[in-house]
């Protein structure tokens, strides 16, 4: 059954996400802060709001794809203030727990189901409608917005009535920092050695540590590529953002506090807007040796 979508930031995932509801047979509004990224959005077909507060106000469902938390404390208000009672905001960035209960908040003050629905997978697998789907929220909003993020990814999991979303999704990528640290030291060490450095992408892929996100970094990595799917930038929010979460519990994370200073190191050396693979690059740097140039 056709709904009445407005999704707030077209971003390089909410703009695949808002084609994949739209070619869905919903009717989909969108808004953004940049218009650069309005103009991408209109370009493929999408509808953008002229007036956002009556794009909310129209919406029976509001889906929001944001960069910080600050941010999603600004959208919150906003659809607080202009969504109609009882319509459900999904909110898929980011952010730390601590937000997020913030802006149930407001949400719950303005009779507005919130729904936390976290993604994994980067743009491409946006694009591909490949992204696992982690929900957490009022069960009864979960069900009934779970055919729209069934266009959106092939896994969904319903994980509690609060911030279970926003914790899981920490813990995954807490893992996938941490396979970057991983395969940066390890690689350096074979390099260093004198391993040819796509043997040994093709060792590790048909090894037992052959994982998914191995096997799909190695597509670029072998060849030394380091275009961004997620950069560093972004990978030091979600690291700061992860070793909040422990702190808050209690948790102690010394390696993942040792990857937060090897992407801060990539900063340094100018790889800010690489992918967050460019760690590689800083090890291989500390031991002596030319990023830039294959043996």
């Amino acid at each position: 059954m056709s709904q009445t979508l407005h999704l707030i930031g077209v971003g390089k995932m909410g703009l695949p996400m808002a084609l994949h509801l739209k070619t869905a047979g919903n009717a989909v509004s969108v808004s953004d802060t940049s218009q650069e990224r309005l103009q991408l959005a209109r370009a493929q077909g999408l509808t953008v709001a002229s007036d956002t507060a009556a794009a909310l106000a129209a919406a029976e469902v509001v889906f929001s794809s944001l960069p910080t938390d600050k941010a999603l404390l600004a959208v919150a208000a906003q659809v607080a203030s202009a969504a109609r009672s009882g319509c459900i905001f999904v909110d898929t960035s980011t952010v730390s727990v601590e937000t997020s209960a913030a802006a149930a908040d407001v949400l719950q003050a303005a009779g507005v189901e919130y729904l936390r629905t976290t993604v994994s997978g980067n743009n491409k697998m946006a694009e591909a409608a490949q992204l696992t789907i982690m929900a957490s929220g009022p069960q009864a909003a979960y069900q009934a917005v779970l055919p729209l993020l069934k266009q959106l990814g092939p896994n969904q999991f319903y994980l509690g009535q609060a911030e279970q979303a926003r914790l899981m999704k920490l813990v995954v990528n807490l893992m996938i920092a941490q396979t970057s640290a991983m395969l940066a030291e390890a690689l350096t060490l074979g390099r260093k050695g004198g391993l040819d450095w796509q043997a040994m992408w093709s060792v590790l892929g048909a090894s037992a540590v052959g994982s998914p996100i191995v096997k799909a970094k190695s597509v670029q990595l072998s060849q030394r590529d380091f275009t961004p799917t997620f950069t560093v930038e972004q990978m030091i929010k979600d690291l700061q953002l992860i070793l909040g979460a422990g702190q808050a519990n209690h948790v102690p994370l010394p390696q993942t506090a040792m990857t937060l200073q090897l992407m801060h190191a990539a900063v340094a050396q100018g790889d800010a807007q690489d992918d967050y693979a460019a760690i590689i690059k800083a090890v291989e740097r500390s031991a002596g040796l030319n990023p830039h140039q294959q043996e």
